[in-house]
């Protein structure tokens, strides 16, 4: 006799994934709310909804992205304007911009000729290409002032260049290759003023509420050494030990090229100029993101066949971008919410503060601002500690200055990939695995807390600041 079995389906991983990410929403809210006012706690339900879920991959990055959208305007969270801030960015185009010119790449042929020249530049060894890339993609920062903009230029072009000398997609080389593309074009460059939108905005900020010029010159000597250059180092050494690969078969041997296509000639111009503008964006004043759409809509211009035909329908991915405009749209509501400036308030009630421990203070100080680029985002550094700074200085001792550079420490250390626009917008570039970025992302992390900021530190005192 057969008995009826009334045992339930046993849940997948991703079903046991989702609800624990659903008890952890709720719980985070809860737990929020008994210290917070109810709509920050529903702030932080939010935010670690869709954290975990960007985290774990478990759905397409444009499902949290739109349940964002939804959930924000739906609980009244913030006016639509701050929700969706993201879509309106500067970044926002010129993630856009830099899709249609990374097609424009491919499509044109430009990518090849261009991977067939650098590869030859690399050498015939794999840690020379990854150290070269990251050399390269660091000497850029001195001249193209846009963090996202160095990251358009430079994936498709290492992407051609795995292509060519023997990385195709899945290899170990490939991937370390463009892990050094994605993260030295903003990482290491921090240490630069122009480079990246937290400098500029904590720089600007600085000076508008308290006269504080940052200076170039005092700037890079104060942090590249070590946040710029030994950064710069321990990534190459990083990836090489995460990412190993045996030597490329066609290092140095590129094919042969004929001359330049007239279609290729056009992009070169295009790319060019539209280079151009951007080094010279403190002279004309133009956004880069502005530059950079003129030049996607000359890319786009039928007759120019520069792009394919189905160019917007068939090679964007609106996902990503999607995904972008809500990472920056989740920041705005947070710094909006107050929730940034309550965690801060909130940890420096404990952090014990004495004019006479100053190495302690900036530790401290560095920690709470690495906890706010946790909570919102690398950007959201400045815009919430700048306009405390004051208030710091005086609990802690330690000059004006001083305490405006600890947030250099924090919103050059990338935890987790959501904290960075252009690290996203990589990722999604280069097809890269979330999994392995975060690992990158953890590794580095907890190298520059044990490793860098001591040395940082260090230098500080050396150069008189502490």
């Amino acid at each position: 006799m057969k008995t009826l079995s009334l045992a339930l389906p046993v849940p997948g991983a991703r079903t046991r994934a989702l609800v624990a990410i659903a008890a952890l929403t709720g719980a985070s809210g809860l737990a929020a709310s008994l210290y917070l006012p109810a709509p920050m706690a529903s702030v932080v339900a939010l935010l670690v909804f869709c954290i975990s879920m960007w985290a774990t991959a478990l759905v397409p990055e444009y499902w949290p992205a739109l349940a964002f959208f939804l959930v924000a305007m739906l609980g009244g969270m913030a006016p639509a304007q701050t929700v969706f801030s993201g879509l309106q960015s500067t970044t926002f185009w010129l993630l856009f911009s830099g899709a249609v010119m990374g097609a424009a790449i491919g499509h044109t042929g430009l990518g090849k000729r261009a991977a067939a020249i650098l590869s030859r530049m690399l050498g015939k060894r794999y840690g020379g290409v990854v150290a070269g890339i990251v050399l390269f993609s660091v000497a850029l920062a001195f001249v193209m002032p846009s963090g996202m903009g160095r990251v358009v230029l430079l994936i498709p072009i290492t992407i051609a260049v795995a292509d060519h000398i023997g990385y195709g997609p899945g290899h170990n080389g490939r991937t370390g290759m463009l892990m050094a593309a994605s993260f030295s074009s903003f990482l290491p460059t921090f240490a630069i003023l122009p480079s990246n939108a937290p400098n500029m905005i904590l720089s600007g900020m600085a000076e508008n509420l308290y006269g504080v010029h940052i200076s170039y010159v005092g700037y890079l000597a104060l942090h590249f050494p070590v946040l710029g250059a030994l950064k710069s180092v321990l990534l190459v050494g990083l990836i090489l030990w995460m990412f190993p690969a045996a030597d490329p078969a066609r290092a140095a041997a590129p094919a042969p090229q004929g001359p330049m296509s007239a279609r290729e000639s056009a992009l070169a111009v295009v790319l060019g100029l539209c280079l151009a503008l951007w080094m010279t964006d403190g002279l004309h004043h133009l956004s880069p993101a502005w530059i950079g759409l003129a030049a996607a809509l000359v890319c786009l211009w039928p007759g120019a066949d520069l792009t394919s035909a189905k160019c917007l329908n068939q090679e964007i991915n609106y996902g990503s971008l999607l995904f972008v405009a809500a990472v920056m749209g989740l920041g705005a509501v947070i710094s909006q919410s107050g929730l940034g400036e309550a965690v801060v308030r909130g940890l420096g009630r404990h952090a014990r503060f004495a004019a006479d421990t100053p190495v302690w203070n900036v530790t401290v100080l560095a920690w709470i601002s690495t906890a706010v680029s946790l909570v919102t985002n690398l950007a959201g550094v400045p815009a919430t500690m700048t306009p405390l700074a004051k208030d710091l200085a005086a609990a802690t001792g330690l000059p004006l200055l001083t305490v405006l550079m600890t947030q250099v420490l924090a919103f050059s250390n990338v935890c987790l990939p959501y904290q960075a626009p252009p690290l996203i917008f990589a990722m999604q570039a280069a097809n890269l695995q979330v999994g392995a970025v975060t690992r990158l992302c953890l590794g580095l992390f907890v190298l520059s807390l044990l490793v860098l900021t001591p040395l940082d530190l260090l230098w500080w005192r050396v150069l008189g600041l502490l």
